[in-house]
């Protein structure tokens, strides 16, 4: 029984230094409180105090920070744009490209054979005379063409009156007219041909001035279709003019 009486009895040192200084921070946390409030506030109302056997946990207010004005942009100057400046080639040197192409062309001389030159003819004698014999050939030959030329129309000409001979000749005995008819008047009439000899038309191109020997040579000529055809081929004529005159035979 004493001994449990002496355990309740003892006292732990140093307790009651660790109360008082409990108590002093207490006191100070709460003046410091008052003061910070009434600061704070204007009215500041009633500030009860409590003593507590332990420390509160101390009271955290938000402090409210006031925004910072926003700085003015910096306005940074725009660079200007580079510009780069276009390399222009490296232009050719004119004189030494001259200079390249003539020796080219003289390389190129070198290479090509010479063609040897032509000897002149001091004699001019000779050409004369070959000269002057080519005109004589080429008038000659002219002379020879012209010659054919005639040659041919004549025979042309020829054969082209055997053949309007011909025809007349067939005409002739088909013509009935009056047997007076004074002097030997002419009538001429182009008639139209088919290779064949057939007659396509007959047109009077001059007047006898008998009109009866005019009805009656036009007659003898339908009447004589078809007529006699050419000798060659070549002198036929699609139109032929016949001369008649009643005297003739």
């Amino acid at each position: 029984m004493n001994a449990a009486g002496n355990v309740l009895i003892y006292q732990e040192p140093g307790k009651m230094p660790s109360v008082m200084l409990a108590l002093l921070v207490h006191v100070l946390l709460a003046l410091f409180l008052f003061f910070g409030v009434r600061w704070q506030s204007k009215h500041a109302d009633a500030v009860e105090v409590e003593l507590w056997a332990s420390l509160p946990a101390p009271a955290v207010e938000q402090i409210v920070a006031k925004p910072m004005p926003e700085a003015a942009p910096e306005i940074k100057p725009i660079p200007e744009p580079r510009v780069e400046k276009a390399v222009e080639p490296p232009k050719p040197d004119i004189a030494l490209e001259k200079k390249k192409e003539l020796k080219d062309k003289k390389e190129l001389k070198k290479e090509l054979p010479k063609k040897p030159e032509p000897k002149l003819n001091l004699d001019r004698s000779t050409d004369l005379r070959a000269e002057a014999s080519r005109e004589t050939a080429a008038l000659e030959r002219e002379r020879i063409l012209d010659q054919m030329r005639k040659e041919t129309a004549a025979n042309t000409s020829k054969a082209k009156g055997e053949w309007v001979s011909a025809i007349v000749k067939k005409i002739r005995p088909n013509v009935v007219a009056q047997p007076d008819i004074p002097g030997n008047p002419e009538a001429i009439f182009i008639v139209a041909l088919l290779p064949t000899g057939d007659v396509l038309s007959v047109d009077l191109r001059k007047s006898s001035g008998y009109r009866n020997y005019d009805e009656a040579l036009e007659r003898a000529i339908r009447k004589s279709s078809p007529l006699p055809r050419p000798a060659r081929s070549d002198l036929f004529e699609r139109s032929l003019e016949l001369k008649f005159r009643p005297q003739d035979q």
